[in-house]
């Protein structure tokens, strides 16, 4: 059957609701939540039957399974569509503004939660510090600090000239308040379309006599956090609108490379018709620092496109190209797709589709549906199921939520169910010492006296040693990074003297800043390596030392405890590297720097300052910010298992001490047990 045909038919189906469009495309998800709750149940049996201390540790583990929120960042070119694809990601087609230019330094995390319950729609709303507002006002951002230290006059006057622009818009909007609304928080317990736009859209114009109130604490806000329930999804996720990667003042990048650290994939969306090149070098330094199972490239506007299927093989050689150019991941994932016919699917309006935009459909829809099995589609289905499958969101949300689960969920259960055997294992153990411990009561005073004193040293060795380890580390990778840095600052100055040597000062220097970048992710990806096996032996040294107290204070009482090593925490990919540097800009405002320099001995001195003090942030994130969190996550996870066993130890002992006749003649003690049992059962399961 032809395209033509099979939407001929479709149009006399009723139209899918909303609700099942949605259900589509989260199957990973779905089967997760299956697997989660299972596991959670397991959880709470367990806790109800082991001592208060042991429960404690049950209760965060299950904790920690409900707040699981896996983040995903959404990157994109201007007028790429990002905004719409998110909205249609939400199946709520018209949430997020599209219609004004969000100019705006504002990172939107939207999130969403399973379920009906209106209740849980919040919004909260951060204001820029008094620091950073006077970061920007006083040097305008980084491209401010950047032009003072190239002494671009020229382009500080046009920056001072936007920046009291500004300061007299913000002023005008918000009066006497402008100072005291800095650093506070707007928490709202609903979210609406005007609430976002007052916000984070300034829009195009403000002018306050037309009664519209859209954009007025635009400028100053910093983050918003808007919270929704969502039917449909299994799993709560959050999906982070990021607003771009450059700006006049480099506010944005800034927000958007944390955005994307915090996250654990990142969606890169396209223009069907703008492709990728050299224009979107911020997207290119974005994507090279991560792996290909980190992003995936969504190309939206296909409806746009007179030939879809012609034109979409050309456009995905074009981008894995510009990849493979520029070292990004070229063998990442590519969707090709519409926000358009999805929010049309969504809100039921197939038939308002525009001329060209239903012949793109047409034509696109010929070459997809000779594959209806991996469509998901079937001749019975709707318009708007077809519509909705065509748009690539579902594949998208498919991808998406199998990739969460591989990366992050799975391994959630994981530690929680292996933490949770530990815990069952020791209270099914602790049975048999009450058992032992009655016939042998003078066993249970040799060791009372000393078993918390040489765990707490244990304790204590292997924490004090591991942090030391990862010092030493630490240091390792901060003297790789200097050296990189003094050797790039080393070749970037000679190359410029032999460029005036050779062609005097009246032709444009270039020097590309790539291979900084790229020795700092090589000394990053030594640093990863060494954190993974030294994380791993640590933690195999913690397991064994354990094991090796309990069985010489409890002897073979103890055999079947089951003591699984820990997981070594992923590192995240080192985007701050992405941040532009001065020698990015191939333009001449700030090459003309160097011809108004004279004398070249001293030239070479003031120029090496100057890209010193412009790497200076940049190698302070590489080199701190994001390194402290990376250490902090391996020593808690040895933390959270040597308090595990502390609370094992506890239990242990605790059996020791029972009088047996007491526990032997309770009713409670076979339910205790099965109950043990049945959760031992269940968890197996779930461990690696």
């Amino acid at each position: 059957m032809n395209a033509k045909t099979q939407f001929e038919v479709a149009q006399e189906v009723a139209p899918a609701s909303e609700v099942a469009l949605l259900d589509t495309g989260f199957t990973a998800f779905a089967a997760f939540r299956k697997e989660k709750d299972e596991v959670r149940r397991a959880l709470q049996r367990l806790a109800g039957v082991c001592s208060p201390k042991i429960a404690r540790g049950l209760e965060r583990q299950w904790r920690a399974l409900d707040g699981f929120e896996p983040a995903m960042t959404i990157l994109g070119q201007v007028k790429s569509g990002k905004t719409s694809l998110i909205n249609a990601m939400a199946g709520r087609p018209d949430l997020l503004p599209c219609d004004v230019n969000p100019w705006t330094s504002v990172v939107t995390s939207l999130h969403l939660r399973p379920g009906r319950d209106q209740s849980v729609a919040s919004a909260r709303f951060q204001f820029m510090s008094e620091e950073e507002w006077d970061r920007l006002l006083q040097k305008g951002g980084r491209i401010g600090e950047m032009a003072g230290r190239i002494g671009a006059e020229g382009e500080l006057q046009k920056i001072r000239a936007q920046i009291d622009d500004m300061r007299a818009r913000s002023r005008r909007r918000l009066g006497d308040k402008f100072e005291t609304l800095m650093g506070q928080v707007h928490e709202y317990g609903h979210v609406e379309p005007d609430l976002i736009e007052r916000y984070i859209c300034l829009g195009d114009t403000y002018e306050d006599q037309d009664g519209s109130d859209q954009g007025r604490f635009a400028d100053i806000t910093r983050a918003a956090d808007l919270t929704l329930n969502a039917q449909a999804l299994p799993q709560g996720l959050c999906l982070r609108d990021t607003p771009g990667v450059n700006d006049t003042f480099m506010m944005r990048e800034q927000v958007t490379l944390r955005a994307v650290r915090d996250s654990g994939l990142c969606v890169v969306v396209l223009s069907a018709g703008q492709a990728l090149s050299s224009v979107d070098l911020g997207l290119i330094r974005i994507l090279a620092n991560l792996d290909r199972r980190e992003v995936i490239i969504f190309v939206n506007r296909i409806d746009e496109l007179s030939d879809p299927a012609q034109q979409i093989p050309e456009i995905e050689a074009s981008i894995r190209e510009t990849l493979r150019v520029h070292q990004g991941p070229e063998d990442a994932e590519i969707l090709f797709g519409s926000a358009y016919w999805a929010n049309a699917a969504l809100r039921g309006e197939v038939e308002t589709l525009s001329p060209a935009s239903a012949a793109s459909l047409l034509n696109w829809a010929e070459v997809r549906l000779a594959r209806q099995q991996e469509l998901g589609v079937t001749q019975e289905d709707s318009t708007e199921a077809l519509l909705w499958s065509l748009s690539a969101v579902p594949a998208l949300n498919h991808l998406l939520s199998k990739r969460c689960v591989e990366r992050e969920g799975k391994p959630l259960l994981e530690r929680a169910a292996a933490a949770a055997v530990a815990a069952a294992s020791g209270v099914e153990a602790s049975f048999g010492i009450q058992i032992q411990s009655s016939q042998d009561v003078d066993a249970c005073e040799v060791t009372k006296g000393r078993q918390f004193e040489d765990f707490t040293q244990l304790k204590s060795h292997h924490l004090r040693e591991f942090e030391r380890e990862l010092t030493e580390i630490e240091t390792s990778f901060h003297n790789r990074a200097d050296r990189a840095h003094a050797g790039f600052l080393d070749r970037a100055t000679q190359a410029l003297l032999l460029h005036l040597d050779n062609h005097g000062d009246q032709t444009q220097w270039e020097y590309d800043p790539s291979g900084l970048r790229m020795l700092l992710r090589s000394a990053y990806s030594v640093m990863n390596r060494a954190l993974q096996n030294t994380g791993k032996l640590r933690y195999e040294a913690a397991v064994a030392d354990v094991a090796r107290l309990l069985h010489a204070r409890f002897g073979t009482k103890i055999e079947g405890i089951m003591l699984g090593v820990p997981t070594c925490p992923d590192v995240p990919a080192p985007v701050s590297l992405g941040q532009t540097l001065a020698l990015d800009f191939y333009d001449g405002w700030w090459a003309g720097w160097w011809r108004r320099t004279r004398g070249y001995s001293a030239f070479a001195d003031k120029f090496r300052a100057l890209i010193a003090g412009e790497t200076e942030d940049f190698m302070q994130q590489v080199k701190f910010n994001q390194l402290e969190g990376i250490k902090q996550d391996f020593l808690t996870r040895l933390q959270g298992f040597l308090d595990e066993m502390e609370a094992i130890l506890v239990e242990l002992s605790d059996a020791q001490e029972r009088d047996f006749e007491t526990h032997l003649s309770d009713g409670e003690t076979a339910a205790r047990r099965a109950a043990v049992a049945d959760a031992l059962q269940v968890l197996r399961n779930y461990v690696a």
